[in-house]
């Protein structure tokens, strides 16, 4: 027999949101019946008698207090890991850019040139 206590399954999922990074930690993920999301639930915080506050964490738990399932584009997906333990969500600005709206990935249509009627 194992002594061994079955281990909590913990995911981390970043994400892209509004022009910011998001890292949260979650109990459960999965893709979500509406096309094109994924599904996260059981969102994990730090402990409440920490003593130093990420100002970050505290905005996303006041973000996502009273959420129960929330569901992302899946290309909003950057990365999800399976993880031993959680650790600390935060926001945090996409290094070089700027609060400007990202485009999706993908090619781009370029307005064919008209000739001038000058030359």
């Amino acid at each position: 027999m194992s002594d061994k206590t079955p281990q909590k399954t913990v995911f981390k999922v970043i994400f892209l949101n509004q022009g910011k990074v998001y890292e949260v930690y979650a109990k459960e993920i999965a893709q979500s019946g509406m096309f094109g999301f994924i599904e996260i639930e059981g969102f994990i915080f730090g402990e409440k008698s920490a003593v130093v506050i990420d100002p970050s964490e505290e905005r996303l738990k006041d973000e996502f207090n009273d959420v129960k399932r929330t569901y992302i584009p899946m290309h909003s997906i950057v990365r999800i890991d399976e993880v031993e333990k959680e650790g600390t969500a935060k926001i945090s600005s996409i290094e070089g850019g700027s609060n400007q709206v990202v485009g999706f990935p993908g090619t781009f249509y370029n307005k064919p040139k008209t000739p001038n009627s000058d030359s």
